[in-house]
């Protein structure tokens, strides 16, 4: 068997290429490679381990013809094609607690420095003056801090302000008041609101089209005068002409930026302030969390090309080959019936339940947990949900979670069941393309391939029911192209329709209007 081959594009800790090496793997460390150069040279390596700076597209995957597994030295992946490498069966993974702690610290360095002016004091030392009015700072004690995004950075910082006297509140969608209690934040769901009543904000959020620039002058006009702000997660967040702009009005006290539209960054609207201060992407930046990346992600290429469970892997399942046959294609099925629970019901569930039937309740089942909670979460989060974090995902969300192993799958051979606040449905795969296929939805026994659009309508059963909805479709323009009747004991039915076409807000007020008691779910799958 030929030696197995890694690249390594940027800079790693030492005992990253020591651990590979020991393995036995040929490593080569390409530094700076330009996207061409890179497609040139990717074709012979069957691991690829990068940080931040490698963009790592679908047209370098097209060139790896032999990669299997790309490391992620640190957190974020967004550098990467995840959807590019999954449809080229590579295992994307990461090291996502590495530098946790790391850019906490820094988030702290740069509070205090603005709180303090230590940097424009430093200056003017170096500059061989000696002044002491000028760089009157304040206290950190008694003040609010405002943390957005409550995820593991978020609250170890969280942590670190009630050791230093703070009153903190945060704002975090998908934070359960149970996580917030123990952190000793204070939630508050308006952005307006907390704005007005921060000394301190501290921004923790990934960069997506609700958190692009979410702090821009609406937000800025609403806060204190004096506020001080921080931003160590990803840039665009911050508007930052319009942080200039308020610094230069004096309505922002002082700023603390480690992140940048367009890095390198050597010039911004911030650089004409001196209170404005500015690092270049360092937050995760320590010899400690530098060596723990590098570690962890060695570990993870290496069971990854060894064929073993990458605790990590983002976006194809971390089992070993006698489990993957079995369990791998109901994933699927979970991230479908989590995306159905999560539109029928509308909010987070309390209580999840998942139940693996026949063959399935004999394996390792945590990567239908993962999937079940990706399909929940994947229209109201960012993150990646794994089978190494998908418990603690549902911990972070105030979710129960529920397991049950079920060795009679009825008809089937395997099936999964899941359940979310009493809200059902069981699924089972089918055919030589193991389709993901509902076999039970809300009590009611109905057999369906759901297609990207459906709809779903539960009334009580009565003759012709069937062909007003089919009327007011077709008047639509929206084809039927597949339908499921299920019906109870106590008379009512549910219809699960597959159709193509717009399905207009209009039509679904004339299907209520025309069927008296409707109940009516439009599901994007």
């Amino acid at each position: 068997m030929s030696q197995k081959k890694v690249l390594v594009t940027e800079k790693i800790a030492d005992v990253a290429l020591e651990t590979l090496e020991a393995k036995g793997y040929q490593v080569d460390v390409n530094l700076d490679l330009s996207p061409q150069a890179l497609a040139e040279a990717i074709a012979d390596y069957d691991a690829l381990i990068v940080r931040s700076a490698t963009n790592v597209t679908a047209d370098i995957l097209d060139a790896a013809q032999n990669l299997k597994i790309i490391g992620r030295a640190g957190v974020t992946v967004d550098n990467i094609d995840i959807e590019a490498a999954t449809e080229r069966d590579i295992i994307v993974c990461n090291a996502p607690v590495s530098n946790i702690v790391t850019a906490a610290e820094h988030t702290f360095a740069l509070l205090l420095a603005c709180a303090r002016n230590v940097c424009q004091a430093n200056a003017s030392m170096h500059a061989g003056q000696w002044e002491r009015a000028p760089f009157t700072g304040v206290e950190l004690y008694e003040k609010t801090l405002a943390i957005f995004g409550l995820g593991r950075i978020g609250g170890l910082v969280a942590e670190r302000a009630r050791a230093f006297g703070m009153n903190v509140v945060g704002h975090d969608p998908y934070c359960s008041p149970e996580r917030a209690q123990a952190l000793g934040v204070t939630l508050l769901e308006d952005v307006d609101e907390i704005c007005a009543i921060a000394d301190f904000i501290s921004v923790h959020l990934p960069l997506t089209e609700d958190t692009h620039h979410m702090f821009g002058p609406q937000q800025f006009a609403q806060m204190k005068d004096g506020v001080i702000v921080v931003n160590t997660a990803r840039p665009g967040i911050v508007d930052q002409k319009a942080l200039a702009d308020f610094l230069a009005a004096g309505k922002v006290r002082s700023c603390g930026i480690d992140v940048f539209e367009e890095e390198p960054c050597t010039m911004s609207p911030l650089h004409e302030f001196p209170n404005a201060i500015l690092t270049p992407h360092i937050a995760a930046v320590t010899y400690e969390a530098q060596h723990r990346a590098g570690a962890q992600i060695a570990e993870y290429v290496w069971e990854g090309l060894e064929g073993s469970i990458v605790p990590t892997a983002i976006n194809i399942s971390p089992l070993p080959p006698d489990v993957v046959d079995l369990v791998g294609p109901y994933a699927p099925a979970c991230q479908m019936m989590g995306r159905i629970l999560t539109q029928i019901n509308g909010e987070m569930p309390k209580v999840l339940k998942i139940e693996a039937c026949g063959l399935l309740a004999q394996s390792d089942i945590r990567v239908l947990i993962a999937g079940l909670m990706d399909g929940l979460l994947s229209y109201r989060r960012v993150g990646s949900i794994t089978p190494a974090n998908a418990e603690a995902v549902a911990a972070r969300h105030g979710i129960k979670l529920d397991v049950a192993l079920q060795p009679d799958a009825e008809e089937y051979a395997s099936s999964v069941r899941a359940m979310a606040d009493g809200t059902e449905v069981a699924a089972t795969v089918f055919g030589i393309s193991q389709a993901p296929r509902i076999v039970s939805l809300m009590g009611y026994k109905i057999d369906m391939v759901p297609s990207k659009s459906s709809l779903l309508l539960r009334y009580e059963d009565a003759p012709g029911r069937i062909g007003v909805i089919g009327t007011l479709l077709g008047n639509a323009d929206v084809n039927i192209t597949t339908m499921q009747i299920g019906v109870s004991p106590d008379g009512s039915a549910l219809v699960f329709v597959n159709v193509t076409g717009e399905v207009s807000d209009k039509l679904l007020r004339q299907l209520r209007e025309a069927i008296p008691g409707l109940d009516l779910w439009r599901l994007a799958l």
